[in-house]
């Protein structure tokens, strides 16, 4: 034992030291490899493009395809000599020099449930191909959930926030998707929801503030009482941690700041735009900045199938898609980067899958994981390049496939956590962190 201490550096101790109780054991950390690449990124946000974009439209034009697979768009070019486009992304075609676009992302299921559990855990669901089975306490914890209980933010802070709902699908059978939530590891680690639309004049945060009936003395009071109960109650024991986060959360002014979209410059607001997703994204940025470890932005419910556009594919994408995801996109990313923060903040911008090469007959584009496309930048990512190539119709990778694994394993290792470490489930097995590599090539030179 003492030799194994030896071994070990002062971070790795001090590592052992934090988990403490409620964390892993000494025999799972013996278990699990410690060597964890230096952490690229502080924070993460992900945007999360519910309902699957389609790559031609977007990330990955085929102007030279027929008719039917290129569609009606066009490409245009960007900041950076080489790369193009959709035209419907002029504001981030100005901001390529800051992002890296990934065009061989590539799975095998067509499901909207079970790749939305794969691409937010880096593990597919206990059952894939499957839109009937909703979120689980058997399900792997989402990356939030994971940075949550290895990388908490300070006090006061949710380390994990899901802004401005978790997704679910209206013709899903399981209703809303696996892979949101902390899974096994428990509903300490949940994140913290924010619901409604952050650019309604009368819009707030529930549970920030406690019930206008309930004074903060009553609050401490109860808080207290909680406390003696707690220790009396060990069968319990899960619940103190929950309402302890809820009452530093009342109690946080910082907490209360950050959430309130109020405190920026009309400027900044209108730069995001003025509409549900800009100023999520907004809202995502304010929150890293107070210590929040992972901001997931889900597209929202907007009663239109979000991104899922079997019809209509065209019209769609470029009135009330493509215009509100390319403000809010390029505003986070000019803004992270005028602010200092983009080298330490690691942004994923993804789908579930992307959409068939070739349009149907309802002038849309039906489900399609083989090949799609994402876009990842700061964090250490190099920007002003492509990754991987789809073939001459986009509908397979033609060098080098990556899957939602390899780009789970990608955000923890730039954040700092060996993807190869384990954690054990609900019945004490040690379960990897994801099924994939990172891609190790984003970054650098």
């Amino acid at each position: 034992m003492s030799s194994f201490a030896h071994q070990l550096n002062r971070r790795e101790l001090l590592r052992i030291g934090g988990l403490g109780v409620g964390g892993l054991t000494l025999t799972q950390l013996l278990a699990s490899p410690l060597h964890a690449a230096p952490a690229k990124a502080k924070a993460c946000i992900m945007l999360f493009m519910w309902g699957g974009p389609s790559q031609i439209d977007t990330w990955d034009p085929k102007p030279n395809a027929a008719s039917e697979v290129r569609g009606e768009f066009k490409p245009i070019s960007t900041s950076v000599p080489g790369i193009q486009i959709s035209e419907h992304f002029p504001l981030l075609a100005k901001q390529a020099h800051r992002y890296t676009i990934i065009r061989s992302m590539t799975h095998t299921d067509p499901a909207h449930l079970s790749p939305t559990h794969h691409l937010m855990t880096g593990r597919l669901a206990t059952r894939v191909n499957s839109d009937n089975d909703g979120a689980s306490r058997k399900d792997t914890p989402a990356i939030g959930s994971v940075l949550s209980k290895l990388r908490p933010s300070p006090a006061g802070m949710p380390s994990f926030v899901s802004v401005p709902w978790l997704v679910s699908h209206p013709s899903a059978p399981g209703g809303q998707a696996p892979g949101q939530n902390a899974g096994y590891l428990g509903s300490a680690h949940d994140p913290f929801v924010v619901t409604g639309d952050p650019n309604a004049p009368n819009f707030s945060v529930q549970g920030l503030r406690p019930g206008v009936e309930l004074s903060l003395e009553r609050l401490e009071g109860r808080a207290e009482l909680l406390s003696r109960l707690s220790r009396a109650e060990s069968q319990v024991a899960q619940l103190p941690t929950l309402h302890q986060k809820a009452f530093q959360l009342i109690h946080s002014a910082n907490a209360r700041e950050a959430f309130d979209l109020s405190r920026e410059p009309d400027r900044i607001r209108d730069r995001y735009g003025r509409h549900i997703h800009g100023q999520s994204c907004l809202m995502a940025r304010r929150l890293i900045e107070a210590g929040v470890r992972l901001v997931c932005v889900s597209w929202h419910q907007d009663g239109q199938s979000f991104w899922d556009t079997h019809g209509n594919n065209f019209p769609s994408l470029k009135t009330r898609l493509m215009p509100f995801a390319d403000r809010g996109f390029s505003a986070l990313l000019e803004d992270l980067s005028d602010r200092g923060m983009l080298d330490e903040t690691l942004v994923v911008q993804v789908g579930e899958f992307g959409r068939a090469p070739k349009v149907n007959g309802s002038a849309g584009r039906d489900h399609w994981p083989f090949c799609y496309s994402a876009v990842m930048a700061g964090g250490g990512v190099s920007g002003g390049r492509v990754y991987g190539k789809s073939d001459r119709i986009g509908a397979y990778p033609a060098e080098s496939p990556v899957s939602p694994s390899d780009l789970a394993a990608t955000i923890y290792e730039a954040m700092g956590v060996d993807p190869e470490m384990t954690l054990p489930d609900r019945e004490g097995r040690p379960i990897r962190l994801t099924e994939g590599d990172p891609i190790r090539g984003l970054f650098g030179a």
